[in-house]
């Protein structure tokens, strides 16, 4: 089986991308695991609270890291020849260890930002805290197998992400 990651930094498009890959191939996305351990928990205010102390933050991912780990681990057993696992925090984790492949989606950080204040309705300086709470995409571009840059249209992420597809 190939384990291939989707990651990209926050609201650089990796949903999106997701999406695209999903009407070919198995996609798993890694925060609707973490989700399920949390329960109906007010999200938007955890999110607030975690971003803020970096103390609550590593609490969180402590208890929660293990257990996706764990699920990721189930799905690799599953009978696919190719299998794609969308993970945000795939190198802050060390999860890229379990893969064989990564595609990282890249955005220019105005972009990001703009997205993120949009679609979060969030402050610039909230929005600013979580892209901050992140590896620089920078980092994360040099670990990668394949890059796709997300600043454009979503048919110009389609063909990015075909190209790819044939490439595996």
């Amino acid at each position: 089986m190939l384990k291939v990651a989707i990651t990209g930094n926050i609201a650089s498009g990796k949903s999106q991308a997701e999406r695209i890959v999903a009407e070919k191939f198995p996609v798993y996305d890694a925060d609707k695991i973490a989700h399920k351990f949390l329960g109906n928990i007010d999200r938007k205010a955890l999110g607030a609270k975690v971003f803020a102390d970096p103390k609550a933050r590593k609490e969180l991912e402590e208890y929660i890291h293990p257990k996706v780990k764990e699920e990721i681990l189930e799905i690799f057993k599953e009978p696919y020849k190719i299998v794609f696992i969308s993970i945000p925090l795939l190198f802050e984790t060390g999860f890229d260890e379990m893969f064989d492949k990564i595609i990282f989606v890249a955005a220019d950080d105005s972009l990001r930002l703009e997205r993120l204040m949009k679609r979060n309705n969030l402050s610039e300086e909230e929005a600013l805290l979580r892209m901050n709470a992140q590896m620089p995409q920078e980092e994360k571009i040099l670990k990668s197998d394949f890059v796709i840059y997300n600043n454009t249209s979503i048919s110009d992420l389609e063909t990015q992400i075909n190209k790819i597809l044939l490439e595996l």
